[in-house]
């Protein structure tokens, strides 16, 4: 599998309970693992110092929350564990996730799943010059604001430098 280097302990028992996640969701388990790699470097005590984004998948402490737990308990969790969580949830996207930019959406922003390439990221909540600055990076035309399209290219140039 795509990452597997990076997994530092319980490698074997890891990526196998990868693949049986993955199996569960009908996704392949490489996407899974180019998610963790890219939010965490599959590392499960990861924090975001400006979030408070926690672990694998870098759960906000309000997704933590919903999911039954806390940041500070997925830290502290062994990475065998927090895929327990990493499963609860992408479980209600079972069926929608068609390929890697889904998977990585899924997480990123969940809203986009399914939308076209020229949909740009935004909430009615959070408008997309706030999206775009805290991204700067997926802002690829430097316009204040992301698309789905501009979202995958940035993953397409991720999976180069794999």
């Amino acid at each position: 599998m795509w990452y597997e280097d990076f997994v530092k302990t319980n490698k074997d028992i890891f990526l196998q309970k990868v693949k049986e996640i993955s199996s569960l969701l009908g996704i392949n388990p490489n996407w899974l693992m180019f998610v963790m790699r890219w939010e965490s470097s599959l590392n499960p005590a990861a924090v975001n110092p400006i979030s408070g984004a926690t672990g694998l998948i870098q759960f906000l402490p309000s997704t933590a929350k919903s999911l039954g737990t806390s940041t500070t308990a997925l830290k502290n969790m062994s990475n065998i564990d927090q895929l327990d969580y990493v499963y609860k949830y992408y479980a209600p996207y079972r069926g929608k996730i068609k390929s890697l930019y889904d998977c990585y959406l899924v997480v990123f922003f969940p809203a986009a799943l399914g939308k076209p390439d020229s949909w740009i990221l935004q909430t009615s909540s959070t408008n997309p010059g706030i999206i775009a600055a805290q991204n700067p990076a997926l802002d690829l035309n430097k316009d204040g604001k992301i698309t789905v399209g501009e979202f995958k290219q940035y993953i397409d140039k991720k999976k180069v430098v794999s």
